[in-house]
């Protein structure tokens, strides 16, 4: 017999399709997509399995929409933080401190996303990895603005290597709280960034210093 969810969750029969998709995420996150049934999902909400299908169509579909909001509300936020930016170091920062809040807020997501994409079936695959491609661009296109000599390969290479960083919340545990974790994920991830793109003159000061603008 399965064992129960470790989540504790309030019965919200009649939930709305954005409950299916947190409950869902945290349960794909704890027991894995393919230990998951529809069942168990309309469990958690109090309802019956079927009740499910009134918003999406299969397990499938269930997956597809949550990983495709992730990257929606990714790359629109990203797209916030450049335009409300004054330079490009700015937006670089607005960028790094997004991805990290998103992280903390949605370990569960965040999890998900990282281990389940290959389930969804294409070309819905396809438009994701083209929406997560277009969030990395304005990582790169900012860190082009502070180091155009620097290769754009490099770039996106310390771009991912960034987010991968931050992208390791799930593992971190609660010891250290929020505001801790927050402000150790951002000064790392700010550290790893510019050491991939230093320029010179400014290698003796600190990673602080130098993404505080001073």
């Amino acid at each position: 017999m399965r064992a129960p969810p470790t989540t504790t969750r309030p019965s919200r029969r009649g939930s709305r399709r954005g409950d299916f998709l947190q409950v869902a995420a945290e349960l794909f996150a704890e027991r894995g997509y393919a230990g998951t049934s529809v069942d168990d999902v309309g469990a958690a909400l109090g309802v019956s399995g079927p009740a499910v299908y009134w918003h999406f169509d299969s397990k499938d579909a269930l997956l597809t929409q949550m990983l495709a909001d992730i990257s929606d509300r990714l790359l629109a936020g990203g797209t916030r933080c450049v335009e409300r930016a004054g330079d490009h170091e700015e937006a670089l920062r607005s960028l790094v401190r997004f991805q990290v809040r998103f992280a903390l807020d949605h370990p569960e997501l965040i999890t998900v996303h990282a281990r389940d994409l290959a389930h969804v079936p294409e070309p819905s695959r396809r438009r994701i990895r083209r929406t997560q491609r277009l969030y990395v661009e304005q990582w790169v296109g900012a860190l082009g603005g502070i180091a155009p000599a620097v290769h754009e390969d490099v770039r996106r290479a310390a771009t991912h290597a960034a987010l991968g960083l931050i992208n390791s919340t799930p593992h971190l545990g609660g010891s250290l709280g929020t505001a801790r974790s927050a402000r150790l994920l951002e000064t790392m991830a700010m550290a790893a960034l510019d050491a991939a793109v230093r320029r010179p003159g400014r290698a003796g000061r600190s990673p602080r210093e130098r993404w505080a603008g001073g």
